[in-house]
């Protein structure tokens, strides 16, 4: 009886290491699960990080403002917000006719103008060429569709700012509480990284609202001495699309473009001339100024993460493609080439911090 008793005490006990595997296939299945949730959940997720992207904004100023004039915290967000927000809509009630006007004459003179340069190619028997380019499957072409049909995202755009301005009040608390999610020992590191990704994104930010401004006034500006109509509509359109890497000037020419093709060959080679100048003068001049103090990511990470962001999220990655660049690019040095690999590498913007 007491052999029998031992026999079903040791076949009733589970070995360590059946409990080892099913942790094992316990753990797999919940990562699994979660990436899958995650990729159900992209969109929202990209307006967070486009929340986040808002808050910086909304911070930087807030912080300068609580130094410049000694204002607590919640006080100097709120200033900060209003100045942002209320500078936006008095800027729309000072230009807002006339931008309207403009926009309109823009809607209408598109399609004429698009008309006008299918016959103009096609009386050089280019016509089939401009259908198949248009319609053709190549990355840029998709990122370029992708931009075009951004149009319907005012409650997301909405979204996003008030989720920046909630950030922005207790960036410590939704801070402190991601942290809580890592195991305790890689708290402090992950802290660290966090620290370092936020400066590097704000920095980025800084040098591409100068990039954006200067290349806004100018091509609206040249537009205008050029005789173009709707200039001031074309210039905001170039000032924002500078924010998207490589495809948003070449995709902010194209109305500019196509409406000069409809007046004259001539008025069209000018437009084009001064989009080329601008960039060049851009990319020569006012980039190298602007990277001494801010985030100088190479070429070759902004290309490929707007044609991956795009493909992967659609609009919403192609414009968050370079502050996602930004940021991945931070922690990826941060947390696998410094602390993985035991790897010193420069981190952008550390050297602000010092």
């Amino acid at each position: 009886m007491q052999l029998q008793e031992g026999a079903l005490t040791t076949h009733g006990t589970t070995p360590p290491a059946a409990h080892s595997f099913v942790r094992k296939v316990l753990i797999v299945l919940a990562l699994a699960s979660l990436f899958f949730l995650a990729w159900h959940l992209r969109g929202a997720i990209l307006m967070l990080f486009g929340a986040v992207v808002v808050a910086s904004v909304f911070r930087a100023l807030a912080d300068l403002l609580r130094k410049w004039l000694r204002l607590p915290d919640g006080l100097a967000v709120a200033a900060s917000v209003l100045i942002i927000l209320g500078s936006i809509v008095a800027l729309g009630a000072f230009f807002g006719s006339q931008f309207s006007q403009q926009v309109e004459i823009l809607r209408e003179a598109l399609p004429r103008a698009w008309d006008s340069l299918e016959r103009r190619l096609g009386e050089l028997g280019l016509g089939e060429a401009l259908t198949q380019g248009i319609t053709g499957g190549s990355a840029f072409a998709n990122v370029g569709r992708t931009i075009i049909s951004v149009g319907s995202g005012v409650a997301d755009t909405v979204v996003v700012i008030f989720g920046g301005i909630f950030l922005a009040a207790q960036p410590n608390f939704y801070r402190i509480g991601a942290i809580k999610l890592v195991p305790s020992a890689k708290r402090a590191l992950v802290a660290e990284a966090i620290i370092d990704s936020e400066r590097a994104l704000r920095l980025w930010l800084k040098g591409q609202l100068i990039a954006m401004v200067i290349v806004g006034v100018a091509i609206g500006l040249g537009l205008w001495l050029l005789g173009m109509p709707s200039a001031l509509v074309l210039g905001l359109l170039a000032g924002l699309l500078e924010f998207i890497p490589f495809a948003g000037p070449i995709i902010s020419a194209v109305p500019a473009v196509l409406l000069a093709v409809a007046v004259s060959p001539d008025l069209a080679l000018w437009v084009v001339l001064l989009y080329i100048a601008v960039q060049q003068v851009e990319g020569a001049v006012l980039q190298p100024l602007v990277q001494q103090y801010a985030v100088d990511l190479p070429g070759v990470i902004l290309l490929f993460a707007l044609i991956a962001f795009g493909t992967l999220f659609g609009a919403i990655g192609v414009i968050l493609a370079a502050p996602l660049a930004v940021v991945t690019y931070v922690l990826v040095k941060r947390l696998y080439v410094r602390e993985a690999l035991e790897t010193n590498t420069p981190i952008p913007g550390e050297s602000d911090s010092k």
